[in-house]
């Protein structure tokens, strides 16, 4: 038991200052029992926003709650040799999009399956938005657009498991 305790990330304060409990299966503080739901979105945007990916692919969640996400990234650095937006660039904006939109809510899910479809190259800041477009209970699915300005550059669907109850 004590090994285990070693090995899990160290809780970290919120705004009011006290802890946040850890969930020691991602890793990731999650908020205080007694947080609103204001509270709860707020500290979900913060964690994907400061994950290590995100940050490294410079991807900012501008508007997210639960069943919607819009997020930017700037696709500078990114490009493939054809000096376009690298696809992979473009799926994981997606996949952000889709990942908060899936968990800005109370309920915890994960991604079983997803598809993009690529359109038109993109060059310049692009925008994902992610929304709930079905609800059967144990999965849904979503669908992200991705938008270069007014053009989709990219058609994201990803289906989510439901792993923790409403």
């Amino acid at each position: 038991m004590a090994a285990k305790q070693a090995n899990m990330p160290t809780p970290r304060k919120n705004t009011n200052n006290t802890f946040l409990p850890v969930d020691d299966q991602a890793g990731i503080n999650l908020p205080a029992g007694d947080a609103s739901p204001d509270a709860i979105q707020s500290e979900k945007i913060t964690a994907f926003n400061d994950c290590d990916f995100a940050r490294t692919m410079g991807m900012h969640i501008t508007r997210a709650h639960d069943g919607y996400a819009r997020v930017e990234m700037d696709c500078t650095g990114k490009c493939s040799p054809r000096m376009v937006a690298h696809g992979g660039a473009i799926f994981s904006l997606a996949d952000q999009a889709f990942g908060i939109a899936a968990n800005c809510g109370s309920t915890e899910r994960v991604a079983v399956s997803v598809h993009i479809q690529y359109i038109a190259p993109a060059r310049g800041a692009l925008v994902a938005i992610a929304e709930r477009i079905s609800d059967n209970g144990t999965c849904d699915t979503y669908r992200v657009m991705v938008h270069e300005g007014s053009r989709v550059v990219a058609e994201f669907e990803g289906v989510a498991f439901r792993v923790s109850p409403e």
